[in-house]
């Protein structure tokens, strides 16, 4: 694969050890792979390139991973974060999976696991069997997926980042009823307690922008999409 056509991912983390092992291992990958040391660094970095991921770590020496996460997505919320981080309080690890970053992976990690998280969220998610297909279609929507944009009747509608991955999970899935450990394993990336509502704020807000009720409440199951 040619130099211009590597994935390029680029790694926030104070580290320096850890910033030399990351840069080998997605090097070795085969990903384009650009280190900042600092929030500060790595925000202004995220802003003004383009890249397919970026690892973000909560705890750094000036900016935590918190604003940079938020600064990032509010300036570029196409942006996909995978926070790679010690932190242990899960408060603050469902917290910036429910701002917007696309998996969460604990220090320390195995190697395998990470690598395999990197290509899971860097992937396209497509409809089985058209693994060049751009576009998923169901229930009179259509999402692009290089864009990340959704598409009813001609009309573009935002989403966050969170939203796109959520609806194309239940795009991918339909017309089956997605549970909603499912849904937290799928599109949140880690365990969470079944306890946890967030898989229902999205829906709701997904909602809110699909105009019409396109996601069918399945009770004391989860949801599913359906056709208006």
């Amino acid at each position: 694969m040619g130099e211009a056509l590597r994935q390029r991912v680029l790694v926030v983390d104070d580290e320096p050890r850890l910033l030399m092992l990351l840069e080998r291992l997605l090097s070795a990958a085969n990903y384009q792979v650009t280190a900042a040391s600092t929030g500060s660094k790595g925000l202004r970095e995220a802003k003004t390139g383009r890249y397919d991921l970026i690892i973000l770590d909560l705890m750094l020496p000036d900016l935590s991973g918190e604003t940079v996460l938020d600064q990032l997505l509010a300036a570029r919320p196409e942006s996909k974060v995978l926070v790679l981080s010690a932190v242990s309080d899960i408060a603050r690890r469902v917290g910036v999976l429910d701002n917007g970053a696309v998996d969460f992976l604990s220090k320390p990690f195995a190697i395998a696991e990470l690598v395999a998280r990197v290509r899971a969220r860097i992937k396209p998610d497509l409809l089985p069997g058209s693994e060049s297909s751009r576009f998923l279609i169901g229930a009179g929507l259509e999402l692009d997926l290089e864009s990340g944009e959704l598409h009813i009747d001609g009309k573009r509608i935002e989403l966050s980042q969170r939203e796109f991955v959520l609806l194309s999970h239940l795009l991918r899935r339909t017309p089956a009823v997605c549970t909603r450990q499912e849904l937290l394993t799928k599109v949140w990336g880690v365990g969470f307690d079944s306890g946890s509502n967030v898989v229902d704020v999205y829906v709701r807000r997904l909602r809110s922008k699909l105009t019409t009720n396109r996601i069918e409440t399945v009770r004391n199951v989860g949801y599913r999409l359906v056709a208006c």
